[in-house]
């Protein structure tokens, strides 16, 4: 008995110590972005490279989000910030009521319409993007939020997500509901949302960073610097040839870039976990 205990105790901290080692493997490159954003460019380019912070924290920060070559740091943000709630909630408000009309609507050929949606799967924006860019251009949405936004708020993924959902949810409650009185959309506001927020959350937290790391769409149809997101002006403070590369500026505005994809991860990270767990269901 004491020698199941005794090993039980050995994977016990063997497994922990793998979990730390991970972390800190994973972490390391971040610490060495973050004592870049803190020194001086000849810190950075005169071997060996720091490995603590320097003392032009601020001063690098402050020229990272109020000054740059096409747009500052701080207005790339708010239009990355833009597109991506835009995309998310877009995204769930369509999936929501085309997953709600499949589900609880007897109408014609509904199965092959909710075929055709799944068919979308195979059609991405990068295999669509020349008919699209002319739609979006015909429509004068260039340099604009609609044009960043509505060509990418359809979703197949989230309305399957929901159908399945919803079919598992009793008939009962619906034909109590008709009992009842409530309309159609009563019940989808008052009954199928509240329960699914968890799901809701989860595939928020998916569609948010789907939208904040997009890169080829924003940079097809925004040729005003003003209208750049943050992983377009990254990538174009990266040097060609033999322009300099400012490397604090380029590690601050990373880390800059990472921190609102991470805060709504930690601040949903409960209806996060639960949504995947009730969605694996």
């Amino acid at each position: 008995m004491s020698g199941m205990v005794e090993k039980r105790g050995l994977s016990y901290w063997m497994i922990h110590a793998g979990m730390i080692l991970g972390v800190l493997l994973i972490f390391f490159p971040i610490w060495l972005a973050f004592v870049a954003s803190t020194v001086s460019q000849a810190d950075i380019v005169k071997p060996p490279m720091p490995l603590w912070p320097g003392d032009q924290f601020f001063e690098n920060y402050r020229r990272a989000l109020f000054s740059g070559v096409n747009a500052p740091v701080a207005v790339m943000l708010l239009n990355s910030a833009v597109m991506a709630i835009g995309i998310a909630v877009g995204k769930i408000i369509i999936s929501l009521l085309s997953a709600f009309a499949i589900v609880y609507f007897r109408f014609p050929c509904r199965q092959l319409v909710f075929w055709l949606i799944f068919l979308t799967l195979m059609l991405p924006v990068e295999v669509r993007i020349v008919p699209t860019y002319e739609v979006v251009a015909r429509f004068g949405m260039l340099n604009s939020y609609s044009g960043l936004i509505f060509p990418l708020i359809a979703s197949a993924t989230a309305t399957f997500l929901f159908r399945q959902f919803f079919m598992t949810i009793p008939d009962e409650l619906a034909e109590a509901a008709r009992v009842d009185g409530s309309r159609p959309m009563r019940f989808f506001v008052d009954i199928l949302l509240p329960m699914s927020r968890t799901n809701i959350a989860a595939l928020f937290v998916i569609l948010f960073i789907y939208g904040w790391n997009q890169y080829l769409w924003p940079l097809l149809i925004t040729t005003d610097p003003q209208m750049n997101t943050i992983v377009m002006g990254i990538k174009q403070m990266f040097p060609s040839g033999d322009d300099f590369a400012d490397w604090p500026v380029i590690m601050a505005t990373s880390l800059l870039a990472m921190i609102p994809p991470v805060f709504v991860v930690i601040l949903m990270q409960k209806l996060f976990v639960r949504g995947l767990m009730e969605s694996e269901k």
